[in-house]
């Protein structure tokens, strides 16, 4: 009777250990559904260049003002932005469409933004919109921004664009090249 007792004791501990153990998942590579590849354009306004500006510092700190990026980093500052989306890098190549939303500069000491914004397109090669968010530490290389819905063309899509900055001159003028990697394509 002592022997069952621990046999069933030891067959129970056995069972509940196992159970506690989750098996290994294997990650499997996913490939994009699609892939696309887009230049926006960003000139800032700075109180002379109102015909040529595609955005405009719309909040500043309190030591800042509209027209003039704060300090170093920029911190406090917030932005709207209406600006072409090309093919190439030639900001008068024929527009594809328009990178419209905001981004702000949330760091004190670190030259980094948050960015949040629509590539909205209507041209023969694609109808609708690609949403974007995501923090964007303007010092690498690269960056990943979650693409987090669309319309049109691009109904739900869900996926990473990685943003490289592609040119900029002072603190006027930049261009972002945006390589979209699509993951769920309706």
């Amino acid at each position: 009777m002592e022997a069952k007792r621990l046999i069933t004791s030891l067959f129970l501990i056995i069972i509940l250990s196992l159970s506690s153990v989750e098996p290994t998942k294997k990650i499997r590579a996913r490939n994009p559904c699609k892939r696309l590849v887009f230049y926006f354009h960003d000139i800032l306004y700075n109180g002379k260049n109102a015909e040529n500006a595609t955005s405009a510092i719309v909040g500043a700190p309190a030591w800042g003002n509209t027209t003039i990026l704060a300090g170093q980093s920029h911190f406090g500052n917030v932005v709207v932005f209406d600006d072409p989306i090309t093919l190439d890098n030639n900001l008068h190549s024929t527009p594809v469409g328009r990178a419209q939303g905001f981004y702000f500069y949330d760091k004190k000491d670190i030259f980094t933004s948050w960015l949040g914004f629509s590539f909205v397109f209507n041209s023969t090669g694609h109808k609708g919109s690609i949403n974007f968010a995501g923090a964007d530490p303007l010092m690498n290389k690269t960056r990943d921004i979650s693409v987090i819905g669309g319309t049109g063309d691009f109904f739900m899509a869900r996926g990473i664009a990685t943003l490289m900055t592609d040119a900029f001159e002072g603190e006027v003028y930049f261009r972002l090249c945006v390589d979209i990697k699509l993951y769920e394509c309706w």
